[in-house]
């Protein structure tokens, strides 16, 4: 057995900063766009177990151990799902059926702003909801970048966009994982979230417009921002509170798009905006092509259904997948755990991280049939057969898709290898604990750290199972609401999702346009920094000068 220790170095600033190493060791090589980001992944990896080895103490075998751990599960699921939500779309180019689905979507909008809205916003929020874990990026940035848009807005405000609706993604699961490590009830934890993020879903739609137009395009089109912005806080707050935590992000998203199509119906912009790039610098527009001039002649019923029918077939199945039942059933007929040895239970998590010496689980759990990057392989089977796609053109367009992503799975693989090894090194824990000492100020900086959690592991889901009970803990101590900070924890860290690697990584892929993830970082960073740090404001007035919406779910 070996215990993690938290400060190696005997002083928690020194031991701090040691921790800080490997993450800033990535962002940094990535932000500076003269490494590739698949090199810099691998070069982080290396530094993150120099690190945890010859700092943390952590025995070599099991960081190694851990390393590959990481690497096998950043495949499976996160590369699965790119791999075939990619592979959807290349087989929708090739049968013209994403032609259509742009002419669909040029009959309800020409304008960009709105189609953003509709698109990365509305569309992707039901993707958060019923999938997760990379699926909304990698769907709204390839249909943004079909659209027109520009590499840079298209996988920039698809990460900005995939936000507001991450807490409750993947039929809520970052909200179970949050009561399992906290055992608090997952419906007043849901519900908390959900008097938080509301928010945030009516700043969010006016942030990603304001990002890609600038005030005066943002201005000129304030009603449907509004309107979808509303359409999706009321029921986000309703469904969160009064209903439960599995369902917010399908029924907000739905009825967001409902409300945003019937309002353009009797209201269009009195200009459009038809720019496809960033207002402002956008060294992406130079490496497009010139747009064809979209088809304005409106679709038939057949093609309307034609253009949607691949979609219509994702969210059908999507649904499916996500729900718990299936998993349950489909699990029990093919699943295969592979617990690492000298790995698995043989590492102690260690107070004040956990109450007391809890055994940390290192398993390869190869759920094959319930992946969700599994669900949407037989989605585009599905969708590519219907749409008259053979067998052996399926097989070729298939084989294209592996070496257009190749070099983006090493590097998602090499990303989850650095989140699983600080996991069970304890290296994350010290970052953690360094935001837990801030006193008055926790839970301003305790809602910070869902947001490096999740900038450190990808997911909301994994932040909120690595941090949630050290902010019960701390937020017992101070004397807060642990029901409040373990919603910040899942509230902050929504807004931590567009800058970690692998989300960058799934954008770049998306849009075709691998090798610029430092381009893309550089644009989302302050979004992201600026846009936690409200939530963190937001909190801390929950916590002190509006308390009641804590003391009434106690």
């Amino acid at each position: 057995m070996w215990n993690q220790i938290y400060d190696p170095l005997h002083s928690p600033v020194l031991s701090t900063i040691a921790a800080a190493v490997p993450v800033v060791t990535l962002l940094v090589l990535i932000a500076s766009g003269r490494v590739q980001a698949h090199i810099a992944a691998v070069i982080a990896v290396i530094v993150t177990n120099l690190i945890t080895i010859f700092v943390f103490t952590m025995p070599a075998n099991m960081s190694i151990r851990a390393s590959m751990l990481g690497i096998v599960t950043g495949f499976f699921p996160i590369g699965w799902i790119v791999l075939n939500v990619i592979f959807l779309y290349q087989v929708t180019v090739t049968t013209g059926r994403f032609e259509l689905l742009k002419r669909a979507v040029g009959g309800v909008t020409e304008d960009r702003r709105l189609q953003l809205l509709l698109i990365a916003f509305s569309f992707g929020a039901f993707f958060e909801g019923a999938s997760g874990f990379g699926t909304p990026v990698a769907i709204t940035g390839a249909v943004l970048i079909g659209l027109g848009f520009s590499p840079l807005a298209a996988s920039g405000l698809s990460l900005i966009a995939n936000t507001a609706p991450v807490a409750y993604g993947a039929l809520g699961t970052p909200i179970q994982g949050l009561a399992s490590v906290t055992g608090l009830d997952p419906y007043i934890l849901g519900a908390m979230v959900g008097r938080q993020l509301p928010f945030f879903s009516l700043i969010v739609p006016f942030w990603v417009v304001w990002a890609f137009a600038g005030w005066r395009g943002m201005k000129d089109v304030w009603p449907a921002i509004l309107v979808t912005g509303v359409s999706f806080a009321i029921p986000q707050y309703v469904i969160s509170n009064h209903i439960n935590p599995w369902i917010v992000d399908i029924g907000a998203s739905l009825i967001s798009m409902g409300a945003l199509i019937l309002f353009l119906k009797v209201w269009q912009p009195r200009q459009l905006w038809l720019s496809p790039a960033l207002r402002g610098r956008d060294e992406s527009a130079a490496t497009m092509a010139a747009a064809k001039p979209l088809d304005k002649t409106p679709l038939t019923q057949s093609e309307l259904f034609n253009a949607l029918l691949p979609w219509i077939i994702v969210c059908i199945v999507m649904l499916v997948w996500g729900n718990g039942a299936f998993k349950a059933w489909a699990n029990a007929i093919f699943v295969w755990n592979y617990p690492v040895p000298e790995l698995h239970q043989m590492i102690n998590k260690m107070p004040p991280v956990a109450p007391g010496p809890t055994k940390e689980s290192a398993v390869f759990a190869f759920t094959y049939l319930s992946f969700t990057g599994t669900g949407m392989l037989i989605a585009a089977i599905i969708s590519g057969l219907l749409m008259g796609v053979g067998p052996g053109k399926l097989l070729t367009e298939y084989g294209r898709t592996i070496r257009l992503c190749a070099i983006s799975l090493i590097t998602i693989s090499a990303m989850l290898a650095i989140g699983t090894l600080t996991r069970l090194s304890g290296v994350d824990a010290t970052l953690g604990l360094a935001f837990a000492a801030t006193g008055v100020l926790y839970p301003f900086f305790g809602t910070l750290l869902g947001w490096l959690g999740v900038a450190l592991t990808g997911s909301d889901t994994a932040s909120n199972v690595l941090f949630g009970n050290l902010q019960k803990i701390t937020s017992e101590q101070l004397g807060l609401s642990p029901i409040l900070m373990g919603a910040a924890n899942s509230s902050g860290g929504v807004m931590g999702k567009m800058i970690d690697a692998q989300s960058i990584v799934v954008a770049s892929t998306a849009t075709n346009w691998y090798g610029h993830e430092g381009t893309i970082l550089r644009f989302v960073f302050w979004h992201s920094i600026v846009l936690a740090c409200l939530v963190g404001v937001l909190v801390t007035l929950q916590a002190y000068v509006w308390p009641f919406t804590a003391l009434v779910l106690k």
